[in-house]
């Protein structure tokens, strides 16, 4: 969706949070050209603070997208600030096998119409005790599936100094540096026309991730941690060919 069609509280949101992430933040931005193709996009992106969803949503709509956000369903059932989440666009997710489907619907239905879906695979911030990427959930991977989307990887490090989860602490500082990275499309064509078994979405869902971990440790610097175990294995030995780890 392109800025020219945004309604009247979709602007509303941008007056109200893009000045203050002007001034709180210092940003370094790469990767914009990745967003910048028309018709629906995926994009997955690491969970690191409380403060991503506004970071990330600062990015993708300087790079000329509108992001669409999953919530939890009983924010959008608030009085007024539901409302306003409805007309900005963005999606309930519901829990349970029924409303989970619902919420695949609305997530299928959001890509048809040429939208971005923002989807953080690991569902929480992350508890590992250096903010590296957990294993994630399977979500995105069934969407992909589903509707051929363009898979698009954004890393963030930096909103953990806005936000600490670690701490629950606020930092009101201006000019905090943070940096966002996209990347191209990840490579999962292997799968595609497959049905959504258990091993086709955890093998998807690997590749997402160890693409977003090796994306992170590429702007953080340092070594990133083993691999994850699935099914009593390492990461190493189960991946999936072409992973790039």
């Amino acid at each position: 969706m392109g800025r020219r069609r945004l309604g009247f509280w979709q602007w509303f949101a941008v007056v109200l949070i893009k000045p203050v992430m002007k001034v709180w933040t210092r940003r370094t931005w790469r990767g914009m050209e990745h967003l910048r193709q028309d018709g629906p996009a995926i994009i997955v992106a690491n969970h690191i603070s409380h403060a991503d969803p506004l970071v990330s949503a600062h990015f993708i709509y300087e790079a000329g997208r509108w992001p669409q956000f999953l919530g939890k369903a009983s924010v959008f059932k608030v009085p007024v600030i539901g409302w306003i989440l409805h007309r900005c666009r963005q999606i309930p997710v519901e829990r349970g096998s029924v409303d989970a489907a619902r919420s695949l619907d609305a997530l299928v239905k959001a890509l048809a119409a040429g939208g971005a879906v923002v989807i953080y695979p690991e569902g929480t911030t992350s508890r590992e005790p250096n903010l590296w990427p957990m294993r994630g959930k399977t979500g995105a991977a069934r969407l992909a599936l589903a509707t051929g989307a363009p898979v698009i990887p954004l890393v963030m490090w930096g909103p953990e100094r806005l936000f600490d989860p670690r701490r629950a602490r606020l930092n009101p500082r201006p000019r905090i540096p943070v940096t966002v990275v996209a990347g191209p499309p990840i490579e999962l064509s292997r799968w595609a026309g497959s049905a959504p078994t258990r091993q086709v979405l955890e093998e998807m869902t690997d590749v997402i991730m160890l693409r977003l971990r090796d994306m992170l440790a590429e702007i953080r610097g340092g070594t990133p941690p083993p691999l994850w175990q699935r099914g009593g294995r390492s990461g190493a030995e189960s991946q999936p060919p072409g992973s790039g780890a």
